[in-house]
């Protein structure tokens, strides 16, 4: 494999409005915010990550401003003339930075597309370098999700709408009095669909006797339904259920989800390489997960083309053996800032494209005008330029 010296890393700072809002347990916003980053060898090739956050701290800890401190004035000078043999020496690299796994992951996944296209290698095959054995598929299965609506009845119609676009694995947002009868008339309505519920964190251990009323409608999983920092209480509620219980949020190291094994709090996991701190630890997960044979799927935060190819390459290892939350480009965005654009295919797949790296192109006009647009609706944009 080809070494690469990094040269420089630049960060954009982006906005893209959304097709649809998401409204989850924790609110809804009306555009999507990144950091996207570009990292430049001094061979001159260019390879880009995606710092996926919001303005506020919301999913996490992190938002734009922190990430974009956090990478600017922390991250990149550790990189800045460094000559690499791997991406996966990036981490020990950034060791001193504790935390900021969004910002970690984002300037990590740069370096790794930037490998990949040094080593003319899809990154989906690169990837794979680093698992002997673990060829990648070409085609990733994937589902959809679905933010909580303003009446059950536009809740069975937009499921018709994804079902009728082609998904297979429908996930729907609830919180506190948007989850059994939503359940119900959903399961009611398309009793063979597979199903899963995720509540962000929207509940506590003394709603277990709903939560179990959940039981009824065949899910395939109920994602976080406890606090976004816990693991203990997740063991406590997980034997109440026969439903499976996918942690998020609480789990952010292969360490985390080692603990939550243990204890029993979760039997399936979203794993996120944003949320985990890049595609390096990403790989521990993965190999937890290859040896057990457990249940696996790759999640997403509304990602650009950018963070969406990335974690499309991800999901063609062959462990991953759910449908991953990584829908087709028109779901989010028309237009994206990268072509070609994610078309759903038959069978509820997406597949990869073909070119080294993440194999889609930045379109330079749209970055720069989606940086304008932060600009314009943040007014501390010009204090970080």
């Amino acid at each position: 494999m080809r070494p690469v010296t990094i040269q420089d890393i630049k960060l954009h700072v982006v906005v893209l409005p959304l097709v649809e809002l998401l409204k989850t347990s924790f609110g809804a916003e009306p555009h999507k915010t990144a950091i996207i980053v570009e990292a430049v060898s001094r061979s001159g090739l260019t390879g880009w990550g995606e710092i996926s956050v919001k303005t506020k701290p919301s999913y996490g800890a992190e938002t734009v401003l922190t990430a974009l401190h956090v990478a600017r004035d922390f991250l990149i000078p550790k990189l800045h003339g460094k000559t690499l043999a791997s991406p996966s020496e990036v981490p020990s690299l950034l060791a001193s930075v504790r935390g900021n796994n969004h910002a970690r992951a984002g300037v990590e996944a740069a370096v790794w597309d930037l490998m990949a296209k040094a080593n003319d290698m899809r990154l989906a095959d690169y990837f794979a370098v680093h698992l002997p054995g673990n060829a990648p598929r070409n085609a990733v299965s994937v589902g959809v999700s679905i933010g909580i609506q303003d009446s059950l009845e536009s809740q069975i119609a937009l499921v018709k709408k994804r079902l009728d676009e082609g998904y297979r694995r429908i996930k729907l947002k609830i919180e506190p009095g948007w989850d059994v009868a939503v359940a119900r008339a959903i399961r009611q309505r398309f009793p063979t669909i597979s199903l899963m519920l995720d509540a962000n964190s929207a509940y506590t251990l003394e709603d277990a006797e709903r939560l179990k009323q959940l039981d009824q409608f065949d899910l395939l999983m109920i994602e976080q339904p406890l606090a976004y920092d816990d693991i203990y209480e997740h063991s406590q509620l997980q034997p109440q259920l026969r439903t499976p219980i996918c942690l998020d949020e609480s789990i952010h190291s292969a360490h985390d989800w080692q603990v939550a094994l243990r204890l029993g709090a979760g039997r399936i996991l979203n794993l996120k390489p944003a949320r985990v701190g890049g595609f390096t630890e990403s790989l521990k997960i993965y190999q937890l997960y290859a040896e057990t044979q457990t249940p696996l799927w790759i999640g997403g935060m509304l990602e650009t083309g950018i963070g969406r190819a990335a974690n499309l390459s991800f999901a063609a290892l062959p462990a991953v053996n759910l449908p991953s939350d990584i829908s087709a480009t028109d779901r989010y965005f028309n237009p994206d800032i990268t072509e070609p654009p994610f078309v759903l295919e038959p069978g509820s797949c997406i597949s990869l494209p073909d070119g080294p790296g993440i194999g889609v192109e930045v379109q330079r006009d749209r970055l720069a005008e989606a940086a304008s647009r932060w600009r314009a609706v943040n007014p501390f944009a010009p204090l970080w330029d």
